[in-house]
């Protein structure tokens, strides 16, 4: 008799958790009392209230696509709610690993602005699909206006980092149109911009990396302000450094940061400044307009009629305030220090950086990111060497360590033998002064990309590092050989 009264006190243990437990579910989730009780009072609340209906059909009387109604779906399908709601259906986008959320047809789905509760219905009952938009008439004239405005601007912020980002090179006037060698805009040819450098990849203080992103971020916001001031809405920069310090790879970052195109001015296909100034016109807002080694061109004064008033021109010119809305002009030099100050004054850059040769910092960053080594007996050894003012580009000694990522230990060596034979005369180069706030002093970026120009120079560089890289290896091996 014991042990059945024990049992079916267990028993009843166990029943009366399983109670608890399913009336707290009942309770505290979303299927239970609670949901439903919410909803109640919410249909409740909407029978004493008068509501207005907006409805936007997907096409107008004439049959002419109505582009409000392609901002509205992209609008609703980027709300939170999407996910909280009773049921969505989930697709294919449109590259084959994305997933996105539909509305399914005749489908509720809520949304809130100033503290104004709105309601959609997705109408798919009549001849023609509509958004049926639900508001209240005591919060129409307070929030519809802006409400609507709401939805342009995020729309319109979802296009532009859905869009297909662009590369555009100039061609010389007049010269073949290369039908092969991607789309075709007046001037203009265009490839995709498939760069993969970002301002989370790239090497770089992570407090100026955070305070570039700020001054990015404040941009975009700042049409109105721009436009109160009278100035153009653009910001320009100059980057400036060694070669192979990362400079073009951040340009890349920056197109990647905003999504916005980028346009590349090769002023050696330039005529004259007539020709500059319409490939300008050409150009769309949401980009990023380069001039890379604006410093050898102004110095070595090339046989073209390009001329240095017709670069002011095109830097802060009556044109460029007219045609560069919410543009981002991007100059690049090795140094500035020989350029004119009027090619440098505010108003035609705004923002300094300085890219410098690596120092220790910059050097463990690589080697963490290269090499996923964050700690090493060889980095004493490195760090000797540039506390005696031995220096490389970020280029050159993210070379040696990629090339050696299967041995951390010989890519550390070959590090440390080529600062000793290379990176001595250099060390005059790797001082840097550090100005106000629009001058930023990165301590380090990583290897240049897809905006290097192909020119006998930089291939002259390139196989003499090639050469120099095989004579470190062979040293190496020789001294690994005499150590056995």
């Amino acid at each position: 008799m014991r042990i059945l009264s024990s049992s079916g006190g267990i028993l009843l243990v166990m029943l009366a958790a399983a109670l608890s437990a399913f009336l707290l579910r009942a309770l505290f989730y979303r299927t239970g009392c609670i949901y439903a009780v919410k909803k109640l009072w919410w249909w409740l609340e909407d029978r004493f209230h008068a509501y207005q209906i907006f409805k936007v059909p997907e096409f107008n009387d004439r049959l002419q696509e109505n582009l409000f109604y392609r901002k509205v779906s992209a609008y609703l399908h980027s709300l939170p709610s999407m996910e909280d709601s009773d049921f969505t259906n989930l697709l294919t986008g449109r590259k084959h690993n994305d997933i996105v959320l539909r509305l399914d047809p005749n489908q509720v789905i809520g949304d809130t602005f100033l503290d104004a509760r709105i309601s959609w219905f997705n109408d798919e009952t009549g001849p023609t699909r509509s958004f049926v938009l639900k508001i209240r008439k005591s919060d129409k004239r307070r929030i519809l206006r802006p409400y609507l405005n709401h939805i342009h601007a995020v729309s319109d912020e979802l296009d532009q980092k859905k869009r297909e980002l662009r590369l555009f090179v100039n061609k010389e006037r007049g010269g073949p149109e290369m039908l092969g060698l991607g789309r075709l805009r007046g001037r203009w040819r265009s490839v995709p911009f498939t760069h993969p450098s970002t301002l989370e990849t790239i090497a770089m203080d992570a407090d100026l990396k955070n305070r570039v992103k700020a001054d990015l971020e404040l941009f975009v916001k700042s049409k109105q302000y721009y436009h109160r001031l009278g100035r153009a809405w653009k910001r320009s920069f100059l980057l400036y450094g060694p070669s192979g310090t990362g400079k073009s790879s951040f340009i890349a970052a920056m197109a990647n940061f905003l999504s916005y195109d980028v346009y590349e001015i090769d002023l050696s296909r330039i005529s004259d400044d007539s020709d500059l100034r319409t490939l300008l016109l050409e150009t769309t807002s949401r980009s990023v307009i380069v001039i890379e080694d604006l410093d050898r061109f102004l110095l070595e004064k090339p046989s073209s009629s390009l001329s240095l008033s017709g670069i002011l021109n095109f830097m802060d010119g009556i044109l460029n305030s007219c045609c560069a809305d919410e543009r981002i002009m991007v100059y690049t030099m090795n140094r500035k220090d020989q350029i004119d100050s009027a090619v440098l004054r505010p108003g035609r850059i705004d923002v300094h950086i300085h890219f410098p040769l690596c120092d220790f910092s910059s050097f463990k960053t690589l080697a963490s990111s290269c090499l996923g080594v964050t700690d090493h007996k060889l980095f004493p050894q490195v760090e000797e060497m540039f506390q005696t003012g031995a220096r490389l580009s970020p280029a050159e000694m993210e070379e040696l360590m990629i090339a050696n990522r299967n041995s951390p230990n010989r890519a550390l060596k070959l590090v440390i033998t080529a600062l000793k034979t290379d990176g001595g005369g250099r060390a005059s180069l790797g001082k840097v002064a550090v100005n106000h706030f629009s001058h930023y002093t990165p301590s380090s970026a990583d290897s240049d990309g897809i905006f290097s120009k192909d020119n006998a120079i930089k291939d002259l560089k390139r196989l003499c590092g090639f050469f120099r890289m095989k004579s470190c290896r062979s040293s190496l091996d020789a001294s690994e050989q005499n150590v056995g």
